[in-house]
């Protein structure tokens, strides 16, 4: 999220340095050296996900700050958020970067007013259709196959929500979603943000939406354990920035709400907060955080990161479900790794 992107960093310690081909470009920070993308490992467990001789590709640069990876199984394609651009990129193996979508997040007529019109998180519903975190139209929107957007979520309780920002699908097909303002103008103080709270919500596929909690102040990226019992948020508040774990209820609420993982004092000196993540099938979690992306075990250790130097923003299993695409700041990064996503 751009509103945290100036928290500037550096820890010190370094276990192993990763290979990166080409050069790195994280704006707004100036371009880093080779160096700065390394890989920390904390844990024996973090070698059976993340191969010694590991290499990071960064396979797109120069956007302005992306989000919200999802990959197409079908047609094979990646597919971004790039929010100050308004757009959905698409990247696929040998054709490079093309506009998917624009404009993605802010349909008005008028010129936006912030700095993240765009869409965010994406992902594709059982159907496989694209839904999108709407940031400037403040709401849950699905492309449909004439290319037209239909608003799947604007209100809760008749009051417009803040600005989606990241999305995740239950195998039933209901729709959990994270809402902070981070996509108003002025974010919290946004004159036009109409909810007291910064809410996590469901929305099932009858088309009912429940307020799961109103207790997070940043509610942030969303996934689910590989059985569905838990529910993972990360809480992107530098003053408090955790990844929280849920127990799922059957009805599908929430309870139970402990701390899996608290980086508040790597965010102090690290760009970035905890951000968007996914999990994968042994259920570790890969989550963007302070820096680069956190992999965090099921019962709370941090087993390393993949130090990226900037401000991160979320990850995405794709191509054969081994392969972690890395949006970060201006650029995707793709590592492929020993374990796969949930669902491979």
């Amino acid at each position: 999220m751009l509103i945290f992107a100036k928290i500037l960093a550096s820890l010190g310690f370094i276990v192993a340095i990763g290979q990166l081909s080409g050069v790195v470009s994280a704006q707004p920070q100036p371009a880093q050296p080779l160096q700065q993308i390394e890989i920390v490992r904390l844990d024996p467990r973090f070698d059976k996900l993340v191969p010694p001789n590991v290499t990071v590709d960064r396979i797109v640069s120069g956007r302005r700050w992306v989000e919200g990876p999802v990959w197409n199984r079908k047609e094979g394609y990646l597919l971004f958020s790039d929010i100050p651009n308004n757009s959905v990129v698409k990247w696929q193996e040998g054709n490079g970067t093309s506009v998917f979508l624009k404009p993605s997040g802010y349909t008005g007529k008028t010129r936006f007013k912030g700095l993240e019109p765009g869409s965010n998180g994406l992902a594709f519903d059982p159907q496989g259709q694209l839904v999108l975190a709407a940031h400037g139209d403040r709401r849950i929107a699905r492309l449909e196959t004439n290319g037209k957007q239909t608003t799947l979520v604007d209100r809760f309780e008749g009051k417009r929500i803040n600005s989606p920002n990241d999305l995740v699908f239950k195998s039933n097909g209901d729709l959990y979603f994270t809402d902070p303002p981070f996509g108003l103008p002025k974010a919290f103080d946004d004159p036009s943000k109409e909810l007291p709270f910064q809410g996590v919500y469901k929305r099932s596929k009858d088309g009912k939406l429940m307020l799961l909690t109103k207790d997070i102040k940043a509610p942030n990226g969303i996934a689910f354990s590989p059985d569905e019992n838990k529910l993972y948020v990360s809480n992107a508040d530098p003053m408090n920035a955790v990844w929280l774990a849920f127990e799922v209820k059957p009805d599908g609420s929430i309870e139970h709400s402990k701390v899996l993982f608290n980086a508040t004092l790597l965010a102090r000196s690290k760009p970035g907060a905890p951000d968007g993540m996914k999990v994968d099938k042994q259920g570790h979690i890969f989550g963007a955080g302070p820096g680069g992306v956190y992999v965090i075990a099921p019962d709370g250790t941090h087993l390393g990161t993949i130090e990226l130097g900037a401000p991160t923003g979320n990850v995405a299993w794709g191509e054969d479900g081994s392969s972690l695409f890395i949006a970060s700041n201006q650029s995707i990064y793709r590592l492929r790794l020993t374990t796969k996503g949930a669902g491979y």
